[in-house]
């Protein structure tokens, strides 16, 4: 008998009182022993593999794809626990529901609560996308749409498409797609949808369980969640055209891949394929959005600002209360006219705490028309003139108490000037410095001012050898910016400029005078530059030809000619991109669309991939702008919508075998040692 076997036999031999404390010493030293034995292993202890299996239906009530259902209470059940992630985006019941359908994960079920009355003979859908996955791992189900009849047959076809952003061809996420079998223009404002769908981050959607027939389609971004197009505040598009719903037989091929390199097969799966698949439906916000005030601002004491929720052509009124009129205050609005900013020009004014007005303004009523509201207003600024000066004292000293401390350090120092004590109307000159021929360059001023700059005051010179010879200009105002100036000459390339504002001689409207002003100016030779010349396929279309940056901002745009020809000359080299649009109009600028009046916004068009200008490069590029379905042709690059990202198993065994591996070859070193 070995030694351990003895010593149990003689404690399970001896006397009963004692035998149960040596029982307890047993079990505590066996304690000891495995504590021991897991600290000499490296690593830690293993849960065993995860889950990588998708959850699976195991039934439901009623059954997928029952005919003749009946209830109103709907219960799914999986093989395993799961969730529902972003159920209020992703899950989806058609047809749309007035009252909101309640669909929950409860375990292993996924529960449906429909709260409208069912419609006789309808299929009811309830599209969950890629919603469902394990609640322990999250692996995914993969799309899933379960479905149901209160008639004795079920609808099976799909209807399929985009929605894009109608000016910038933009995908747009979670707006709502619907069709109506009514032909009836007023349908899409008095009643909801007859099926319904939404967008995934692509633009893309699939309206399923559509019986065969012939369909409108519309797009909703519902903001009121009635499912019909109510408030012009509501993005929506729609088809005059109308659409047949089929299918036929298909086949698409699928790659078997060995690893992430090699592929193994290709194989030919059979399918179903539904039409309409490839519907573009391009979505507006109507013009004349509902324009109320939303804030004022007096910050800083010279500056009242009003922000409006949409643009305005009229200018509101200013009467004051405790001040004469309108104050003599200068009005600079907005580019969109939805922001006005009111400089305060009376010192005295400026300097008062509160300004009582009235505010006339262009306002939306409940009728939905524009119509002059008058408010009653006091502006009051974040920071009063007693406390503005008690900080500006504060930074007065702090700034002279730091020279002192620089002067007595170097006492051949020159005293520098305090910048507090004088501030000086200030001229932003950025887009000056280097410029193309065919270019003129613009100052804009840190306030608006009391007189244009005339001829006396200031200076513009050419560079002719060594010296500077003055030339003819023109200095204007640019129209609606009043702080902005815009120089005009004769440009010749490769030449050095020189443009100066005497010190002191202009006056901003606060009282703030100018420090002397130089700005060199350099006008690149052509032979830096590339041209682009572009042909539309479009003639006698009125199109208008935008050239983009890298951002998908627009640098320059040509309207083309009766050939669908524009030109673009001093183009600095870099990539840029195209877009056009056909002006119906004739206004220069995109137009949005009408419902009511049955007017599409005007048709935009993007050339798919960039144009690399080179300098003394000259590129010819004819453009087929329908040559490519229309959400194929913006680049990549410029769209701001990601599409989804897709669902996989997050493949954890590989990487638990992988660490497995790792914890083997250090116990294995270990024991070397």
């Amino acid at each position: 008998m070995t030694g351990w076997r003895k010593i149990g036999h003689a404690l399970l031999n001896d006397e009963t009182p004692r035998r149960s404390a040596r029982l307890h010493y047993i079990l505590y030293f066996a304690l000891g022993i495995l504590l021991l034995s897991a600290c000499a292993s490296i690593g830690s202890p293993d849960g065993g593999p995860y889950d990588e299996t998708p959850p699976r239906v195991l039934s439901s009530t009623p059954g997928n794809q029952a005919t003749n259902a009946r209830q109103k209470k709907i219960q799914i059940l999986f093989d395993e626990y799961i969730k529902i992630e972003n159920a209020s985006e992703k899950v989806i019941v058609s047809p749309p529901q007035e009252e909101m359908a309640n669909v929950r994960a409860d375990g292993k079920r996924v529960k449906i609560d429909l709260f409208d009355s069912l419609k006789a003979n309808t299929t009811y859908t309830i599209d969950f996308s890629d919603a469902i996955v394990d609640n322990n791992e999250g692996n995914p189900m993969g799309n899933y749409t379960f479905s149901f009849s209160t008639g004795e047959a079920i609808d099976t076809m799909e209807f399929a498409g985009y929605v894009l952003n109608a000016e910038d061809l933009e995908p747009i996420k979670g707006i709502l797609v619907g069709l109506y079998t009514d032909t009836v223009d007023s349908a899409f404002t008095t009643r909801p949808f007859d099926r319904v769908a939404r967008t995934n981050g692509s633009g893309y959607f699939v309206i399923k369980g559509v019986a065969p027939g012939r369909y409108r389609a519309f797009a909703l971004q519902d903001m009121d969640g009635n499912f019909r197009f109510s408030q012009k505040s509501e993005a929506i598009a729609f088809d005059t055209a109308y659409y047949e719903t089929s299918c036929k037989p298909d086949i698409r091929l699928d790659t078997v891949w060995r690893d992430t390199v090699a592929y193994d097969s290709i194989r030919a799966i059979g399918y179903t394929h539904f039409y309409p698949d490839n519907v573009v439906l391009r979505a507006f916000m109507e013009a004349g959005q509902a324009r109320h005030l939303l804030k004022n601002t007096r910050e800083p004491l010279d500056r009242l600002t009003f922000y409006f929720t949409a643009p305005s052509d009229s200018l509101p009124r200013i009467n004051g209360i405790n001040f004469q009129g309108d104050g003599g205050f200068i009005c600079e609005p907005s580019a969109k006219g939805d922001t006005v900013t009111y400089w305060i020009t009376d010192t005295a004014l400026a300097y008062q705490d509160t300004l009582a007005m009235e505010f006339t303004y262009l306002d939306t009523d409940t009728l939905e028309q524009l119509v002059w509201k008058t408010d009653t207003l006091e502006l009051v600024p974040k920071i009063t003139r007693a406390q503005q000066l008690k900080e500006l004292n504060e930074k007065i000293e702090e700034w002279e108490k730091e020279q002192k401390k620089k002067m007595k350090k170097n006492k051949t120092m020159t005293p520098e000037k305090n910048p507090y004590l004088e501030t000086f109307l200030t001229i932003d000159a950025k887009s000056a410095g280097s410029i193309s021929p065919n270019q003129n360059p613009t100052f804009t001023f840190s306030e608006p001012l009391l007189a244009d700059p005339d001829s006396t005051i200031v200076h513009f010179k050419k560079k002719v050898d060594s010296l500077w010879v003055d030339l003819p200009y023109v200095f204007q105002p640019v129209e609606g910016k009043p702080r902005v100036f815009q120089l005009f000459a004769e440009w010749e390339e490769g030449k050095e400029y020189q443009f100066e504002i005497d010190s002191a001689s202009i006056q901003g409207a606060m009282g703030h005078t100018n420090e002397p002003f130089r700005q060199n100016i350099k006008v690149k030779k052509a032979d830096e530059f590339g041209a682009l010349y572009i042909k539309v396929n479009l003639p006698d279309s009125n199109v208008v030809v935008q050239l983009l940056d890298g951002s998908g901002k627009p640098v320059a745009y040509q309207p083309a000619n009766a050939e669908g020809r524009a030109d673009f000359f001093y183009l600095k080299p870099a990539d840029y991109y195209l877009r056009c649009f056909i002006d119906r109009n004739g206004d220069g600028v995109w137009t949005t669309g009408e419902y009511a009046s049955g007017t599409h916004p005007e048709e935009v068009f993007y050339f798919p991939q960039p144009m690399k200008v080179k300098a003394q490069w000259e590129i010819e590029q004819e453009w087929d702008v329908r040559g490519i379905p229309l959400h194929q042709q913006k680049p990549g690059k410029l769209i701001k919508q990601k599409a989804d990202k897709e669902k996989s198993v997050k493949n954890k065994n590989k990487e638990r075998a992988a660490e497995m591996e790792r914890q083997r070859k250090k116990r294995s070193s270990a024991s070397s040692e």
